[in-house]
């Protein structure tokens, strides 16, 4: 669930980089000088100066450039699950280019005979030793600073998801519970009653089935956010399906013929997940934005791909605008197609929104032209443990 790290530009000293060097850099360049230089290193004040910074030059010039390596590999591999393979790469190639590094330093001191020192083939292997040793520290503490880093992102990321599960679930019981809906709900369960009783008792349990789940659903997010709570944010394909049935029946109640839900999906998805209520989102759009009738009937789609992606697709026969209806039509034309306002694309906002903190492939959409398509990833739970 972290976000994805950023890096900097070719050559920015970043705070880990920055740290790492001041806390290694100083020791180890006075520790190497007096390795390659001997005994007149700590004799002669030019010869200390000079070597220091002449081999601190070349160390830092040897520390960018494996600290360059240590970001691709953090590029490549930067997730929390990923720390092993991580640290081990960049220890690997830390390892050989200090030994590339120390034969080329090696080289300038004996064909140049800096400072008139001799180095022997045991110095140099002491040098290598000690060298591993500030290897390993750096990296040390390299990962420490990423690793707080990570988790820091961690917390605000499930913060931020939380947040995001509640402002989805609000706004879902506030599309449900609006005037409108009520009515039409209420209207049609009036005439139900007096005409099919038995489908009307079903009506009021599916009715009830849907406020019940957008309402538990909504509390647990109030009370994981007012707790500071750690639980996974995300439901079941399986819970989300029952979901949908109770809340397509409703709806089915009201449009008729002109409704048609299909659902596909495989068996060994349906303990898959993916963020609560995001399937009413997707089917309350089309169903807000599209005309139903009975002679233009509406279907949705609901169906898993091979890839473990879920599709929701529906037919597109968009609403004609207020605006330009006045011209077109007479007073006594469908309310279906005389209340279409535009859409905020809040909910869809709010799906992208989610899968962006869980660090997942955004959704798909594609408008058109003939078909309204939102693909969605679903989810196990290895890959929004991280």
């Amino acid at each position: 669930m972290d976000q994805p790290v950023r890096f900097p530009l070719v050559g920015q000293i970043t705070p880990r980089s920055r740290w790492t060097y001041v806390l290694t850099m100083p020791c180890f360049a006075i520790l190497f000088s007096y390795l390659l230089v001997g005994d007149g290193y700590w004799q002669n004040g030019w010869t200390f100066i000079s070597a220091t910074l002449l081999n601190s030059g070349l160390l830092t010039a040897t520390f960018f450039t494996q600290g360059k390596v240590a970001e691709v590999i953090t590029r490549r591999y930067p997730r929390f699950e990923q720390t092993l393979r991580r640290v081990s790469l960049t220890l690997l190639a830390h390892t050989v280019l200090s030994a590339l590094f120390l034969g080329i330093i090696a080289g300038l001191y004996i064909q140049l005979r800096l400072f008139g020192s001799s180095i022997a083939y045991a110095t140099l292997l002491k040098a290598y030793a000690i060298n591993l040793v500030f290897i390993v520290l750096s990296v040390g503490i390299y990962e420490t600073f990423y690793s707080l880093n990570q988790w820091q992102q961690i917390q605000i990321n499930k913060e931020k998801l939380k947040k995001e599960n509640l402002k989805g679930q609000l706004q879902g019981l506030k599309s449900q519970v609006n005037p409108h809906f009520l009515f039409n709900s209420l209207n049609s369960l009036s005439s139900l009653i007096a005409d099919e009783p038995q489908r009307a008792e079903l009506f009021v349990d599916q009715m009830a089935r849907v406020y019940r789940y957008m309402l538990q659903t909504n509390r647990q997010s109030t009370i994981a956010l007012s707790d500071n709570s750690n639980d996974d944010e995300l439901t079941t394909l399986e819970t989300e399906l029952t979901f949908i049935d109770s809340y397509y029946h409703l709806l089915k109640t009201r449009h008729g013929t002109g409704l048609h839900l299909d659902v596909r999906v495989g068996s060994q998805y349906l303990h898959y997940r993916l963020p609560p209520l995001t399937l009413q989102l997707l089917v309350e759009n089309a169903v807000k934005h599209n005309v139903i009738l009975a002679s233009k009937p509406l279907y949705i789609e609901i169906e898993t791909l091979e890839q473990g992606q879920l599709r929701i697709r529906n037919n597109l026969q968009k609403k004609t605008k207020r605006a330009d209806l006045s011209r077109t039509v007479s007073s006594w034309a469908k309310p279906e197609f005389v209340s279409e306002l535009e859409s905020t694309h809040v909910g869809l906002a709010n799906i992208k929104a989610k899968y962006h903190l869980l660090e997942q492939p955004e959704p798909v959409i594609e408008p058109g032209p003939d078909y309204f398509t939102v693909t969605l990833p679903l989810l196990t739970k290895s890959s929004t443990n991280s």
